[in-house]
């Protein structure tokens, strides 16, 4: 799940991220929920179980789990309210973000960090940092298209480089995008629905600084320990020997800070103009934004030199996959979303209702483990709006009296989409860019262990900070 200045999915959501309101999630059991987890453990096992016939196919599992979604749908509900439910999530919501996620991919595919850095712990560490603070301002997409490949060159000449890849995940592709509604699609659809923007670094500094630092330090001594292990062994071949740094494509920089404007002034203009379609309305500003980005894209693979993208092994399979897996995940959330929007009512009202207390008021700790679990198979961007419009929906009562729900709500969205590989759309795309570099990365389960594993412990760190 991504999908995010440069950023993930979802970031540029219109509407509420669950079906259309056709669609009463009252009214479905859990027995919908079944094409999701499904679909889940497919995108879990397939790689590991039948690899190549995965790689050959994910589209069309993926198609297959979507169609369980919809004829059932369909069958029970009526042909309007599936296609309204279709129609809603493809062209509000996945359109968009699969869109803007072009438009990042291209763009950053453009900007090369030529020559090469000996990856030694100092090294890996510093590149992880500098990626930390640049997700808050070119979002975790921008950041992970731009800094992956130079730091999984710089250690291709290690035993162990796992590690590098799985903390730059949680750093860069993640973490780092918390101080910006610009660094993480979760934070972006806060501002869009009032949010101020600074409130986010004000709010969530002290969270971000602490897992920060704390991550770096982890990494460290890790990397240091590994490195130290491997010394006397063999090691691969080193494909890129060092050289020195330059940067090439510099005219894609200019073009990153094109969709930055894009983005803003389709969130500041307001038409109030729309077309309408069975199951929601197209907003003239967001038709525009997405005409944009479409041109930026274009626009960037026209002038940027073909050796610039030869140099950064540029090839369209990461977007590819993340366009099929998303496409199937997105309709399989349609009744999981819907079942979830429905409150209390809906089949997982027992689990909705642990959000408030016996009083009222909101219990804060429910919001930010359920808020961050969910969002680390859901996709953090729906599941934040979801747990936003639970908590009141109003903007300025959850800056005001309910700051800490906010809060609590958006620290779980950004840091525990670092839990999967779904999570947020920047951690497919570097999985599978890591994979086609070389490295062995985890499987869905894999890295499940890893990030459960490493971050677990800081999460209830975090959380004891916020409560």
């Amino acid at each position: 799940m991504t999908k995010w200045f440069l950023i993930g999915p979802g970031l540029v959501l219109s509407g509420p991220a669950f079906a259309a309101e056709g669609l009463d999630g009252r009214s479905l059991s859990l027995v919908w929920i079944l094409p999701f987890v499904g679909l889940l453990l497919t995108i879990a096992v397939g790689p590991l179980l039948f690899p190549r016939f995965w790689h050959h196919h994910y589209g069309k599992i993926a198609a297959g789990w979507a169609v369980l979604t919809i004829v059932p749908l369909a069958l029970s509900r009526g042909a309007g309210v599936a296609m309204e439910a279709v129609l809603h999530t493809m062209l509000l919501e996945y359109l968009s973000f699969i869109i803007l996620l072009f438009a990042l991919f291209t763009v950053a595919g453009g900007i090369l960090v030529s020559g090469n850095l000996r990856g030694t712990p100092a090294v890996n560490t510093g590149i992880l940092a500098i990626g930390t603070v640049l997700a808050s301002i070119i979002g975790t997409t921008g950041a992970s298209m731009i800094l992956i490949r130079p730091i999984i060159r710089a250690n291709d000449d290690r035993v162990h480089n796992v590690h590098i890849v799985v903390f730059f995940i949680f750093l860069v592709s993640n973490i780092g995008g918390s101080l910006t509604p610009l660094g993480d699609p979760p934070l972006f659809l806060g501002f869009l629905r009032g949010v101020d923007f600074f409130w986010t670094t004000k709010a969530l500094l002290p969270e971000t600084l602490l897992a920060s630092a704390a991550l770096l330090a982890i990494f460290y001594v890790w990397d240091t320990i590994l490195i130290r292990k491997e010394a006397g062994r063999p090691h691969p071949a080193d494909k890129t020997p060092d050289r020195a740094i330059k940067l090439y494509g510099l005219q894609n920089i200019a073009l990153m800070g094109a969709i930055i404007v894009a983005i803003l002034a389709a969130a500041s203009w307001r038409p109030g103009i729309d077309i309408s379609f069975p199951g929601g309305h197209l907003e003239l500003q967001n038709l525009v934004r997405d005409g944009v980005l479409v041109g930026i894209a274009i626009i960037s693979l026209l002038i940027t030199p073909k050796p610039v993208r030869a140099g950064n092994d540029f090839n369209w399979e990461p977007i590819v996959e993340v366009a099929k897996l998303f496409a199937g995940i997105f309709i399989c959330m349609i009744p999981v979303l819907a079942i979830l929007a429905a409150g209390k009512q809906g089949a997982l009202g027992p689990l909705v209702a642990l959000v408030s207390n016996p009083d009222g008021s909101p219990n804060n700790s429910a919001y930010f483990w359920l808020t961050g679990l969910l969002s680390a198979f859901l996709d953090n961007a729906p599941t934040y709006l979801v747990f936003f419009q639970l908590a009141g929906g109003d903007p300025g009562t959850l800056m005001g009296p309910l700051s800490a729900t906010l809060n609590a709500i958006s620290v779980a969205a950004v840091f525990m989409g670092a839990l999967s590989y779904i999570g947020n759309a920047p951690n497919l795309m570097v999985a599978v860019i890591a994979r086609d570099m070389g490295v062995i990365m985890p499987s869905f389960f894999g890295y499940l262990g890893w990030s459960f594993g490493i971050l677990g412990p800081l999460l209830v760190l975090v959380w004891l900070l916020l409560v």
